[in-house]
């Protein structure tokens, strides 16, 4: 932020070392002195460049003049343009010309005899004065000379620039027109000025914009003072300007404050590329925001919606001399900010122009890869000097923002006009490329359409729907922490949109969700009571949607059964083919990739919704995927296995005789086995049945299947781990060791011959371990 503020005084430093150079009355030698100084300060590694942090290589335009100066050879060979370049390129300049000096010195300077209608003439066909300069030059002319006390002279010059400026317009699109066909065919794209004067160091359009105001305003005083009006411009709302009787050189009706708009409108409206460098992107956006700011302190009247609707089509027209042309170049400035200005300008007064104007600007070239690259080159003076690079625009967010802010504005103004809002759309989806912002806008509009204090406007209901369509398709297969927002804003809009939206989202979910999207949210929405309620649906009405998400849920489930089979089995609960085939979806998938713990999900929702044997059948599954090994106890999935055998053991003997060796096969756990084995012997399998009808019989034998192939695995469960934990056990767990083989003995002592097996693995542990003397010395002390 530092070095940024440093660069911005120091250009603000430059341009005021222009203006004291330029003073017409100054003297060779105090001229020569500053030239001195300027380069020595140029010459120094750290002053800054002009653009910021990039170098700009363009040739010596400043005294580009059409009175023979001869160019500074100097600042030609410097590979970059310091903040310094042009004021020394300035000290070449002078105001001998004696043109120049008629034009300055009086408003009575004519020709009307000059029929030299060429490019460079000195007067234009009324006879006026014109001065072809480098625009940016020109204007430093102008500012020096209200600096330096002059601003009469100030204003003329000002005004045979504009002259000189309309002149160049109106031959350039008589010139554009004459080759319209041949040039639109051939795609041309040329960049007639090299540098644009809006975000210029200089701030030409600013300058003569801000001469013109002060000579209008009805205080006269400033005048005669010499107040700067770009500084008090933010204090000025209280100042009155009006059309003051005109200047002899201006056209019937027009003012200076006629002039003074048109200039803005016309360096506004300027093609030209995007500068390279952050600091040269962000003052190009800035200066346009302040001198529209500007404008809009103007209160426009008739004459000046005339210069607005002029201008406008000047623009439209002037193909590739304007921001606004048919074709433009793919690194040309946007024009969102400008055309929202002209579109809330024109809009009470000429909707067509207006909407053709906005329309237009609402390209973004930059960003399509097909737009045609063209031709840069200045044809009429200087050969191509901006290199072929991939364009690196800092600015872009702000600009796509600006280019969402126009969109948004031509929607809330096209409400309850259908082919005005059909036009935008169709502008907005082939413009705007950003995800994001097509969602704003798809918010924006459905603010609008659905606003308290009147009825909901269905065709801006329908344009929402439509930006929120582009925007699922947009993002369906890219990552967006907006997604699910995205999905849920979807669904509200296509419901106030009504039935038949929500019915076509759900028969097209492929192309714009993902399966668990259209499953956990879009479906489940749509089917809730408050969805019903909120449409007045008919029974009729509910059973086709019901129908459509039924569809939706088992293609989801199909497709992405691991995440979207319990949703499907949810959404089918009350059709039973419907339930069925998304049953049997889940079994055909549970061998393809579904996890234990979907399985057991699922599972236990079967045994809620009172499908038990169901439940039993996806348990046995999850078994299959599952392995716990001797020192997971404390493993996530242990409360599955103890729910899977307690469904088990309450449904009877043969099932639990049928999961026990699922069980032993994926459970290696001692605690956990021995907890599950505690549990089978309280009670008879089967003694609490279906409906809660208690069964009579016995409780199971440890000695026979399937109990006795559980207890045998129990024992050698504890059996391995006591191996596995000796192996590496330290004195601060001797004993806690001990309290598991108490619960060891527990177990073993379950079996017939349970104390004998105990006892002889306790006497292999103490010559295995015999080293191992305190812990085995405690081992004694508990087991003998």
């Amino acid at each position: 932020m530092w070095r940024y503020m440093c660069t911005v005084n120091f250009l603000k430093s430059g341009a005021l070392w222009m203006c004291i150079v330029l003073n017409p009355h100054c003297k060779l030698e105090q001229k020569a002195s500053w030239l001195k100084q300027l380069k020595k300060w140029n010459c120094v590694d750290v002053c800054p460049w002009e653009d910021g942090n990039h170098g700009n290589e363009l040739p010596n335009l400043t005294n580009a003049l059409p009175q023979g100066a001869n160019a500074n050879q100097d600042s030609l060979n410097r590979p970059h343009r310091t903040v310094f370049t042009r004021a020394i390129e300035a000290c070449d300049l002078h105001w001998q010309d004696s043109h120049l000096q008629h034009i300055i010195s009086s408003d009575l300077y004519t020709n009307y005899c000059y029929h030299d209608d060429t490019e460079n003439s000195l007067f234009d066909s009324h006879g006026w004065p014109l001065w072809h300069e480098h625009v940016p030059t020109a204007c430093a002319r102008v500012d020096a000379l209200r600096s330096h006390g002059y601003p009469r002279e100030a204003l003329r010059l000002a005004i045979a620039i504009v002259n000189t400026l309309r002149r160049q317009q109106q031959k350039q699109l008589d010139m554009f027109r004459a080759q319209k066909k041949e040039l639109l065919h051939k795609g041309v794209t040329s960049i007639t000025n090299l540098e644009g004067w809006v975000g210029h160091p200089l701030d030409p359009v600013g300058t003569l914009f801000s001469s013109l105001m002060e000579a209008c305003r009805v205080d006269d005083e400033s005048f005669h003072g010499f107040s700067d009006f770009t500084e008090n411009m933010g204090q000025c709302k209280s100042l009155e300007y009006q059309h003051l009787p005109s200047h002899k050189f201006l056209e019937e009706g027009e003012s200076y404050l006629t002039l003074a708009v048109e200039v803005a409108l016309i360096g506004l409206g300027q093609q030209r590329i995007m500068p390279d460098g952050l600091y040269a992107q962000e003052k190009v956006c800035r200066n346009e925001e302040q001198l529209i700011s500007k404008l809009q302190e103007i209160e426009l009247d008739d004459t000046l919606v005339k210069i607005f609707r002029k201008q406008a089509v000047f623009l439209l027209e002037a193909g590739p001399y304007s921001g606004l042309g048919e074709i433009i170049h793919r690194e040309s400035v946007p024009m969102h900010t400008f055309a929202k200005y002209l579109f809330t300008s024109l809009l009470p007064h000429d909707a067509e122009l207006a909407y053709k104007t906005a329309l237009r600007a609402m390209r973004l070239l930059v960003l399509e890869s097909t737009a045609p690259s063209g031709d840069m080159s200045r044809p009429h003076h200087i050969a191509s000097v901006v290199p072929n690079r991939y364009p690196r625009w800092f600015t872009l967010s702000h600009i796509e923002s600006q280019q969402c802010e126009l969109a948004s504005t031509m929607l809330t103004a096209a409400k309850g006009d259908v082919r005005r809002l059909e036009t935008v759309l169709e502008s907005i989806q082939k413009n705007i490329h950003s995800s994001s912002h097509i969602f704003k806008l798809a918010q924006d509009a459905f603010k609008i359409a659905t606003l308290m204090d009147s009825l909901p406007d269905i065709t801006l209901l329908k344009v929402s729907l439509e930006l929120g369509l582009q925007v699922m398709r947009m993002t369906l297969s890219t990552l967006n922490w907006r997604r699910r927002e995205m999905v849920r804003w979807l669904v509200t809009c296509a419901t106030e949109v009504g039935v038949y939206a929500l019915d076509s989202i759900m028969q097209n979910w492929f192309t714009l969700f993902t399966p668990t999207e259209a499953t956990s949210i879009v479906a489940t929405t749509v089917m809730s009571n408050s969805t019903i309620v909120r449409l007045h649906l008919d029974c009729l009405q509910q059973e086709k949607l019901a129908s459509s998400a039924r569809t939706l849920a088992l293609q989801c489930a199909m497709k992405d059964p691991q995440n979207c089979a319990l949703s499907a089995l949810t959404l089918c609960e009350k059709d039973h083919i419907a339930f069925e085939t998304a049953y049997q979806i889940v079994l055909d998938a549970a061998t393809k990739g579904m996890s234990y713990t979907q399985l057991f999900t699922i599972a236990r929702y079967m045994e809620h919704r009172g499908y038990p044997m169901r439940a039993y059948k996806l348990a046995t599954l999850a078994m299959n995927h599952l392995n716990l090994s001797y020192n997971q106890d404390t493993h996530p999935a242990i409360n599955d296995v103890l729910w899977a055998c307690a469904l088990s053991h309450s449904l009877g003997k043969n099932e639990l005789a049928a999961i026990i060796p699922l069980v032993v096969k994926s459970v290696k756990c001692a605690t956990v086995l021995s907890d599950i084995l505690r549990r089978c012997t309280l009670t008879t399998p089967g003694m609490v049945g279906l409906h809660g009808r208690r069964n009579s019989g016995k409780l199971m034998s440890l000695d026979k299947a399937p109990l006795r192939q559980l207890l045998d695995a129990t024992i050698g469960a504890y059996i391995n781990t006591t191996h596995s934990r000796l192996t590496h056990i330290s004195p601060r767990h001797y004993s806690e060791f001990i309290e598991f083989l108490s619960k060891a003995r527990e177990t073993f002592l379950m079996a017939h011959d349970g104390h004998i097996q105990f006892t002889q693995f306790i006497d292999n542990l103490k010559q295995i371990y015999k080293g191992k003397k305190k812990l085995m010395m405690l081992v004694r002390e508990r087991f003998g």
